[in-house]
């Protein structure tokens, strides 16, 4: 396996240590990056003196040829991706290839091209998020006056809209959107020119290559640039963050798929069936995301750990941060899709939702309301409100089917204005 090191070794390393070390299959996810960050050092050798103009030149040109050649024309059995780019730049310019590696170390390399990564990641997780976004509020503006039930403690609490429930979910949508571009500005800092730990004794221009790499100004500290991996855990935090919440839409669209709610309809295309079971038509998409979920937020404990007891400096521990980060990218790219897929095609049952509705209590809180706004003490609204419930039960009826000869015998001292308010769409109408 070629290395970028080994000068001072007589032996080589074992064929286990050589594949246990190796994270080229992973490395290769930011080659991209890697060559960019290339392209911006080597100018900036050539502008600086360290190498000549011609020869900055040189790398750049060969370095762009490999980008335009992509990752499969790089050699994968190396140590990392570093070593696949510089090999082919090799064997492309020649010994000049060489000198790109010139006052810059693997430790500032790799946090370099990680943190542009993680940026053009970013973009992307923020374009779906808004998409996503503009599909709930397109729904929510449909079904503004969709009547369903509100629920706390998965039980029937308050009358609410479809278009209501669904803005719950763009508000959430809303914050994560917040949190990623937070991180954008907070992870926007470059740690090139860091070399390994203390910094480099050529003349580099930090500021130059930070500019050109879209960096907002270089780290200031060399040590930290190179071990500080808690712009990636952050990110890490955020996927969990929203995948939590794509969890919590994918939880009510398999309970309202299914017979006992029927609030829903998956459409095909997003829906299984049975090996065995012709009949059914399973929410399996919106499963797998609750299920994945609980790997996202074992990303963040992942990489939490592995930090947590290291020394300052670069560790090879670290190696560990990308992974995890890679797989938290995409499951949430991947479910931010799906869930918007699902949310486009499904047919919500709205009669079905209306009617459940009724019979069920839920607008208790509006006759204690009304109460206390007439100037009974809420306190007392509620235990009053509570007989008429008993009283709805002791005679087999619901609140909507009082009246005023009911709620007389119930208790004559309730004002009979209450009964503008025991319906849920007048309950839903009221509510500011």
């Amino acid at each position: 396996m070629k290395k970028l090191w080994g000068g001072a070794f007589s032996e080589s390393t074992a064929d286990l240590v050589d594949r246990f070390g190796q994270s080229i299959k992973t490395d290769l996810q930011f080659w991209q990056e890697d060559v960019i960050g290339s392209v911006a050092h080597a100018r900036m050798l050539g502008e600086t003196g360290i190498i000549s103009k011609e020869e900055a030149q040189i790398l750049i040109d060969g370095l762009e040829k490999i980008h335009e050649a992509g990752p499969e024309a790089l050699e994968i059995d190396v140590e990392d991706v570093h070593t696949a780019i510089e090999y082919r730049l090799r064997e492309l310019v020649g010994d000049v290839a060489g000198k790109l590696h010139t006052a810059r170390s693997r430790n500032d390399q790799v946090a370099t091209a990680a943190r542009l990564m993680l940026h053009n990641e970013l973009l992307i997780v923020l374009d779906q998020i808004k998409d996503f976004q503009r599909v709930i509020l397109a729904q929510a503006i449909e079904h503004k006056s969709a009547l369903m039930p509100g629920y706390t403690h998965q039980q029937h609490a308050q009358p609410i809209t479809l278009g209501f429930h669904l803005m719950a979910h763009f508000w959430a949508l809303q914050r994560h959107g917040h949190r990623a571009e937070e991180l954008f500005g907070l992870a926007n800092y470059s740690p090139l020119g860091a070399a390994a730990l203390a910094g480099t004794s050529f003349p580099i221009d930090r500021h130059m290559t930070s500019a050109e790499l879209g960096f907002t100004a270089p780290i200031p500290n060399a040590l930290d640039a190179t071990s500080d991996r808690s712009f990636i855990m952050d990110a890490l935090h955020v996927c969990a963050l929203i995948m939590i919440d794509l969890s919590r839409v994918s939880q009510e669209l398999v309970l309202w798929s299914g017979r006992e709610f029927g609030f829903v309809k998956l459409h095909d295309s997003v829906t299984t069936g049975s090996s065995i079971m012709p009949q059914k038509r399973n929410p399996d998409m919106a499963e797998l995301i609750r299920g994945r979920t609980g790997r996202v937020i074992a990303n963040w404990v992942t990489l939490a750990t592995v930090m947590k007891g290291l020394p300052i400096g670069y560790n090879r521990d670290t190696q560990e941060d990308k992974p995890p980060l890679f797989d938290s990218l995409r499951k949430v790219k991947d479910s931010l899709k799906l869930v918007q897929l699902m949310l486009e095609t499904c047919e919500w049952q709205l009669d079905v939702m209306a009617k459940s509705t009724h019979g069920d209590f839920s607008t208790a809180t509006d006759i204690a309301d009304y109460l206390a706004a007439n100037g009974m003490p809420f306190r007392e609204a509620h235990e009053v409100v509570g007989k008429v419930v008993i009283g709805c039960n002791e005679r087999g009826i619901v609140l909507e089917d009082l009246n005023a000869a009911i709620l007389a015998e119930i208790d004559a001292d309730i004002p009979v204005g209450v009964l503008s308010v025991i319906q849920p769409v007048d309950s839903v109408n009221s509510t500011s």
